[in-house]
């Protein structure tokens, strides 16, 4: 337990990205306490902070207005969802962003809340490696911009012949610039033609120190693309009609980093993995902070089993795919 010193420095107003966090953690702590009807003592403990720190929040919090009897609605419901997916799924923090309607695109709202936890998060000296996709590309708008000394980011996977904007190469390059970092490329497509191609491309071609460096991350930012007509992955002509009729007749309903995995967060055995042009899933699934954003209705089954294969540290997605998720939790 770390003393209430160590743990919470003081909020300041006009810091948004601190606010926003100060919030969640406010809204959690009211929910633990009235409507899990725990000690001030024991929030302390499961969320390691002190107890001083646990009076604070909840005194906020009714001054807020988010605390009468119980919760406010939309805060208790959001912050309700998301402890319930933190137990059901063992995740450490799970981020819910509230939709307009049930029927709402998401990428726009997770965007926005993955661009503000990732900002939050980066440090000097920092290791990050990065993912791709929509909701990814979208999250630039809402990270500050700033330098950040020694750090370094790098894109865990091979880009695409066309330049488009949620090439993977583009999205990783933007985020250095946006913090005045260091930036590694796979510079190779993102799938190629065969396993003997990979590994001339890596032995020979200067790729080892990327697949290297892979090893050494301190955070992982990744999305979920699902096995549909409609994926990025198939839009894109990554995979072959053929392919993507074989690797789903093998279970596949969802990709990280083009690597096909099933239901049960189980990599595919099929060529089309062996040829990707990626980071080892084992060596980022080893990362210590492994933040996975993704949400939609076609995307469910795939960020179960993403999060079956990456155990992810923070998940952030849509309270909608939220309640979908938490309807289909894993079995005990």
């Amino acid at each position: 337990m770390k003393a209430d010193g160590d743990k919470d420095a003081p909020v300041v107003a006009d810091h948004t990205r601190s606010s926003k966090r100060t919030e969640r953690l406010r809204r959690r702590v009211a929910w633990m306490y009235y409507i899990e009807e725990m000690t001030q003592s024991a929030i302390a403990e499961a969320l390691d902070i002190g107890r001083v720190s646990v009076v604070r929040l909840l005194s906020e919090a009714r001054g807020l207005g988010e605390v009468r009897i119980t919760v406010s609605r939309e805060a208790g419901e959001l912050a309700g969802l998301e402890i319930k997916l933190q137990d059901a799924y063992q995740i450490a923090e799970v981020l819910i962003s509230p939709l307009s309607s049930a029927d709402a695109d998401p990428t726009a709202a997770i965007a926005a809340a993955t661009g503000y936890y990732v900002s939050d998060l980066l440090r000097p000296n920092m290791k990050i490696g990065l993912g791709w996709g929509r909701t990814l590309i979208a999250s630039l708008n809402y990270m500050t911009e700033r330098a950040i000394p020694g750090l370094s980011v790098v894109s865990l996977v091979g880009g695409v012949t066309r330049v488009l904007r949620i090439n993977p190469a583009e999205f990783a390059w933007q985020f250095a610039r946006a913090y005045q970092a260091d930036c590694l490329l796979i510079a190779a497509p993102a799938i190629v033609d065969s396993v003997a191609t990979k590994q001339a491309l890596i032995e020979r071609c200067g790729l080892a120190e990327i697949y290297a460096f892979s090893n050494s991350l301190d955070a992982i930012v990744v999305g979920v693309g699902a096995i549909t007509p409609s994926a990025t992955i198939n839009l894109l002509g990554l995979l072959k009609p053929s392919e993507r009729d074989e690797v789903m007749a093998l279970g596949a309903v969802g990709d990280i980093l083009c690597n096909m995995f099933d239901a049960r967060g189980r990599l595919i055995d099929h060529s089309v993995n062996a040829r990707v042009m990626s980071a080892p899933i084992e060596s980022i699934a080893a990362a210590p902070l492994r933040i996975l954003a993704a949400g939609g209705p076609q995307k469910i089954a795939a960020i179960a089993g993403a999060i079956a294969l990456m155990r992810p540290t923070t998940l952030i997605t849509d309270e909608v795919t939220g309640a979908a998720l938490l309807a289909r939790r894993p079995a005990a």
